[in-house]
């Protein structure tokens, strides 16, 4: 039997938490589309497991500075479409300065045969880029923008 998308949905925080980026694509169907609506520089959609395996894939050096994270505040809210979850949550992390943040995020996710298939990611893009010590680049994107 497949995983329900609310196990899904928890392999896939859990994953991103510990930093299991290799394992992340495979919780993908071969054709999704995964979107991040508040994403700041504004991102394209990642429409297959091929293009989310490079979106997942950290950048030299990245993985030692990355801050540490875990998921808290988890509630997942099952719809009349048994495909189809909204889970809320956070992630805490300690920053690079060491101090804790809290970034809230609301995951809509359809799951079928145990993979995602289609999901709408909404993080907080401020307390994404605080936590991660990188307010500077927030500003930077926000800047290119009015411009």
């Amino acid at each position: 039997m497949s995983p329900s998308p609310r196990e899904v949905f928890l392999r896939l925080v859990h994953g991103v938490a510990e930093g299991n980026w290799a394992e992340l694509p495979e919780l993908y169907g071969e054709v999704t589309d995964v979107r991040h609506p508040m994403a700041m520089p504004e991102s394209e959609p990642l429409t297959g497991r091929r293009v989310l395996a490079e979106h997942f894939t950290a950048p030299p050096g990245a993985a030692e500075s990355s801050p540490r994270r875990r998921v808290v505040d988890v509630v997942v809210h099952e719809t009349a479409d048994p495909e189809v979850i909204v889970a809320e949550f956070a992630y805490e992390f300690t920053g690079p300065d060491r101090a804790p943040a809290k970034v809230p995020c609301v995951f809509v996710m359809r799951v079928r045969e145990g993979r995602i298939i289609e999901s709408r990611d909404y993080i907080d893009p401020i307390r994404t880029y605080t936590a991660r010590g990188d307010l500077d680049l927030l500003l930077a994107a926000l800047h290119g923008r009015a411009s």
